[in-house]
């Protein structure tokens, strides 16, 4: 897995470095039993799916996470706070779901529509 440093370009903010799941793998084992978060996680799909394929679960996590999903332009379509054990499907569908510390949203003002960028290696 490799990593990447990830900013919100219509803010001018950074939301720091994350890893990068782009296997089947990587992708299912997520940041399940996780307690302390060094970086975050960008889950990068397949191809860019429908909400209810962009979703997420937050089985065997211990600790809640901001979450950002992003279309294949790496445009903000969703933002939402996730507390373990909780399922979540996006209001749109999504190509890169990104896993961070709670809080981040809020310190990096990221919402809706904001523009990211980060470079996910092969993509």
């Amino acid at each position: 897995m490799s990593y990447v440093f990830i900013v919100n370009k219509t803010k001018g903010t950074n939301l720091g470095n994350a890893d990068v799941a782009d296997s089947f793998f990587s992708r299912f084992k997520g940041l399940m039993m996780v307690k302390n978060l060094k970086r975050g996680l960008i889950l990068k799909l397949p191809s860019e799916r429908s909400r209810r394929a962009s979703g997420i679960h937050m089985f065997f996590m211990r600790i809640p996470l901001d979450v950002i999903f992003a279309d294949s332009d790496k445009k903000v379509v969703d933002v939402v706070t996730l507390d373990p054990w909780t399922i979540y499907t996006p209001m749109a569908p999504a190509r890169y779901v990104i896993e961070l510390e709670k809080g981040k949203l809020m310190e990096s003002n990221t919402e809706i529509g904001d523009e990211l960028d980060f470079t996910c290696e092969s993509a």
